[in-house]
């Protein structure tokens, strides 16, 4: 080899180790992968390491916290305060609560805008709406009205809309993020639970799923027409196992996997976690759980792990969901309710 050809290939394999280096630093930064577990009954907030499925940390002195959501870039930790009628925010490095933001009335669930700069808390005391806090100043800078009180409020898969259920309204609320004005409202029959959402190609937002009050299923609105297109009941219980009937409504918590494939789905009443293929919807997979409750449901972000809430047993349930097999059961604190996943920087 000469001299020349020798620098030649010197340089070659630099620039291929750059680029395994490039490629490599975003793993390196991508942070921790949590499970953020509310418990209504006690004052504090269990973290989860998604990876070892081990309790690696907890927030203290929030009194019967309910939703919880993580800032996009890792550095804070929101939840909903019922006891104070606060946001709490939470420094996700100490996790100690650095502020407490005053909201227009009691609290339900709550999420966070796709780029972290807006919180939306839904109000459940009439005559409710969806607070919007401001996360650089962390203030409230604006109630946006629903008919109905709300229970649980979210943001679409696209970022470009936030909707609120309002169980009392049996109403969808649905206000866009840039403007923060209604965009639309769908009245049902039944009160709103849990949503989830399915997305198009393009990432437009494609289905709304949502749970409905003495329901053991779900329903399914097309979000273009606004209109519901199908009804879902939960599978019948097989001879031998029987109905937990402990909990306000038979099914509540659901997800979409990141892949757009599988609709897992909370039944309270069964004391399962369903798997529906998307997008036909058919069943493709049952965990009969150790816990007891099935109260609400995360997923990791590569969808291939779920965790149930059990708030009749205080713990959380870690469910394979391709293998469609339990794999673990952390205890947390009391009643646990509301879960959200998060990554945290390291």
């Amino acid at each position: 080899m000469t001299i020349k050809h020798a620098y030649r290939w010197v340089l070659g394999a630099a620039s291929v180790m750059a680029v395994f280096a490039c490629l490599a630093m975003p793993l390196r930064a991508a942070g921790k992968v949590v499970i953020v577990q509310t418990n209504s009954a006690g004052d504090n907030v269990h973290i989860i390491d998604a990876r070892t499925d081990k309790v690696i940390g907890t927030i203290e002195g929030i009194e019967v916290g309910h939703g919880a959501a993580v800032a996009p870039d890792g550095t804070r930790i929101y939840i909903s305060d019922e006891a104070l009628s606060t946001l709490d925010v939470v420094d996700a490095k100490t996790l100690k609560v650095i502020k407490q933001v005053p909201l227009s009335g009691h609290p339900n669930n709550m999420a966070v805008a796709r780029d972290g700069r807006r919180v939306y808390v839904g109000i459940i005391q009439a005559p409710g709406g969806v607070d919007v806090i401001d996360t650089g100043t962390l203030t409230r800078v604006k109630t946006m009205p629903t008919k109905g009180t709300i229970h649980n409020a979210y943001v679409t898969p696209d970022g470009k809309y936030v909707v609120a259920g309002s169980i009392q309204g049996k109403t969808i609320n649905v206000f866009d993020a840039k403007t923060e004005e209604h965009a639309w409202t769908l009245e049902m029959d039944l009160g709103i639970r849990p949503m989830t959402f399915s997305a198009n190609p393009d990432g437009s937002t494609k289905w709304l799923f949502a749970q409905l009050s003495g329901l053991n299923g779900f329903a399914v609105v097309d979000f273009a027409t606004h209109k519901e297109v199908k009804r879902i009941k939960n599978p019948d219980l097989p001879p031998g196992r029987s109905t937990v009937p402990e909990g306000s409504d038979p099914s509540h918590g659901m997800a979409v996997t990141a892949d757009q494939k599988t609709l897992v789905v909370c039944s309270r009443l069964n004391n399962a976690l369903y798997s529906y293929s998307l997008p036909d919807l058919n069943v493709i997979g049952t965990v009969f759980l150790t816990g007891k409750g099935a109260g609400w449901v995360t997923l990791t972000p590569d969808g291939q792990k779920a965790y149930v809430a059990n708030p009749v047993t205080n713990d959380v349930s870690v469910v394979d969901i391709k293998a469609n097999k339990e794999l673990a059961v952390i205890p947390v604190g009391a009643v646990p309710k509301r879960n959200t996943t998060g990554v945290l920087q390291q």
